[in-house]
């Protein structure tokens, strides 16, 4: 599906922009409008995200709007938060980079160093269907968050008593998110959690590794872990990641048979014995050899459920959602439109 001028006159963008990724936000303002501009769009629809409404409402009101095109330009939840508002919709998604990751824009193969050209592809480029994923959670009780603080060897710092829910009958038990990059528990919740604002505007990415380091010796826990139709087995972990695409920074494939548009998740299980066991780890998923005992495990099917036997830190595209005792990851196929670079006809499998 290309993109083709209305009958009614020029297309027009929506931008939902975090004001807080940019020191400049007018001279954004003006480039995104120059773009626009110079390709025959009308003046673009400018709207910025606030603390209390990070990109649901201004979607929404994009989409009421009747725009042609809704560009988030932010940081990995800024893309999550507008995507899951487009999923199931025909508006396209064009991704502006703005953030420290910009992970699904590395999936996709879009110049996440340049802004100018991902306009330029967001307002002249192709569409094509991605998949999403449904996340729900189930939260802990009072005692189950009171059992993990009392542990002297669990150093989190991230357990919050606010995240219980005690009433088991009550709604709040679970919670339903959409994703569309990935969703971990435990570790890399822990990094994203730890990897303050401040280092992350000055260093970039390398501030999530400065994090990763101060939690390579957290807890270990025990999941059980079903997909599909499958038998649940049982694995000690410090993480597992479930995503609809695999690629991080650094050009680490984490999970490198998923793929954006093939009708699946996939999930790796992470298995370290402290620091010497984090490299073989590394290792073990820069090779895809296994190494000694197994430390990773790789999966896929169209649903994950993983259950802990202790509340662990959870996150969604790089936004910590707090803790969970279980999640289930349900892939949601062609369900959301992004603009792409290429030629009609071009598939995310060819341009990968």
């Amino acid at each position: 599906m290309s993109t083709h001028p209305t009958a009614s006159g020029p297309r027009r963008a929506a931008v939902i922009v975090n004001p807080t990724k940019f020191d400049r936000v007018d001279r954004v303002h003006h480039l995104v409008a120059e773009a626009c501009r110079r390709h025959g769009w009308d003046e673009p629809l400018w709207l910025e995200t606030t603390p209390e409404d990070t990109g649901e409402g201004q979607t929404r009101e994009a989409l009421e709007a009747g725009v042609d095109l809704v560009c988030p330009l932010g940081g990995d939840g800024t893309v999550r938060t507008v995507g899951s508002v487009l999923a199931g919709g025909d508006v396209p998604m064009g991704l502006l980079p703005g953030g420290t990751g910009n992970l699904l824009a590395r999936n996709l193969d879009l110049p996440v160093d340049s802004l100018e050209r991902c306009l330029d592809i967001a307002l002249t480029g192709v569409d094509t269907r991605i998949d999403t994923c449904r996340l729900d959670l189930v939260r802990p009780t009072s005692a189950q968050l009171a059992a993990r603080l009392a542990d002297e060897e669990d150093p989190s710092e991230n357990v919050d008593l606010d995240d219980a829910v005690d009433d088991r009958s009550s709604s709040e038990v679970r919670e339903e998110h959409t994703f569309l990059v990935m969703a971990g528990l435990g570790f890399d919740a822990e990094v994203m959690a730890g990897a303050p604002e401040g280092l992350k505007a000055r260093v970039g990415w390398l501030a999530y590794l400065v994090a990763g380091l101060r939690h390579l010796k957290g807890p270990q826990f025990t999941v059980a872990v079903k997909v599909d139709g499958g038998a649940p087995f049982r694995r000690r972990v410090r993480s597992v990641m479930v995503g609809n695409v695999g690629k991080l920074m650094g050009g680490m494939d984490l999970l490198p048979d998923a793929l954006a548009d093939d009708g699946s998740v996939d999930a790796v299980l992470l298995s370290p014995e402290g620091v010497v066991g984090w490299g073989a780890t590394f290792a073990q998923l820069a090779t895809r050899r296994r190494i000694g005992h197994s430390r990773v495990d790789h999966l896929q099917g169209q649903e994950v459920r993983v259950v802990s036997d202790k509340p662990v830190e959870l996150e969604v595209d790089g936004d910590t959602l707090g803790t969970a005792i279980a999640m289930r990851v349900v892939v949601q196929p062609g369900s959301l439109v992004v603009r792409v670079a290429g030629t009609s006809g071009d598939s995310i499998d060819a341009l990968s």
